[in-house]
């Protein structure tokens, strides 16, 4: 059974036929998104090829079609395309029927504390490489986007953050559970929500703010035209 496969379909495929919702217009945000998603995709298909080759995870061909792009199967590369698109879109449709930024005004206190925790855990367990790693990218992550955006879409990011959670545990629960991802517990923390190790939901997080970040960079300098950004 190619359970990833049918995954990878479910994922992206309401989102894609929503994309042309009059409200939201998905669609017509494309060229900001297919940039960003190329970003993305390049960032984690050489770490997902990494920590495949180092046994940190692997797959089962068992649930796969069984072809591969070096040693990723076909599904997890296209995992990296499905997911930032339904994460964006999650994050549009927010942006659209929530108004409200209910979550600015302690954004920053938050980002501020949550790097701090993960950098402490990262720094604790450099031998399991998933969690070191995995802890320690996020807030390089985040200081980009600060440094592009400050706290404006901090609040906005988490709402999207939170509400990706529960298609994230519908599809990691799928394949962690079967599995069709196994982990190496050597290499993580060994703390698994359902079936889920723990690591996965920063790991998320980092898919997610890096996409957006790109996604909103582009989006907004080739409608306002603005500078490069500068980091020194």
């Amino acid at each position: 059974m190619y359970i990833y496969l049918y995954l990878n379909i479910f994922t992206i495929l309401f989102p894609f036929l929503l994309s042309f919702d009059k409200r939201v217009q998905f669609y017509k945000n494309w060229k900001y998104l297919f940039p960003a998603m190329l970003i993305n995709a390049l960032i984690f298909i050489i770490w997902d090829s990494i920590f495949t080759h180092q046994g940190v995870w692997g797959f089962n061909d068992k649930y796969l079609l069984g072809i591969y792009l070096y040693n990723l199967p076909l599904e997890e590369v296209l995992f990296f395309v499905t997911v930032p698109y339904a994460c964006v879109f999650i994050y549009e449709c927010l942006n659209v029927y929530i108004k409200q930024d209910f979550l600015q005004a302690g954004s920053l206190v938050a980002t501020i504390v949550l790097a701090i925790f993960i950098i402490l855990v990262g720094l604790l367990h450099l031998r399991q490489l998933y969690t070191s790693v995995t802890f320690l990218f996020l807030p390089v992550i985040m200081l980009v986007h600060y440094r592009l955006f400050r706290d404006k879409l901090l609040g906005r990011f988490y709402l999207a953050y939170l509400v990706h959670l529960v298609p994230l545990f519908l599809v990691n629960g799928v394949l962690t559970a079967l599995p069709v991802v196994w982990y190496d517990n050597g290499h993580n923390l060994g703390i698994r929500l359902t079936t889920i190790p723990i690591e996965d939901t920063i790991y998320s997080m980092i898919m997610l703010l890096v996409t957006i970040t790109a996604y909103e960079y582009f989006r907004r300098h080739q409608k306002q035209n603005l500078p490069a950004p500068n980091f020194v």
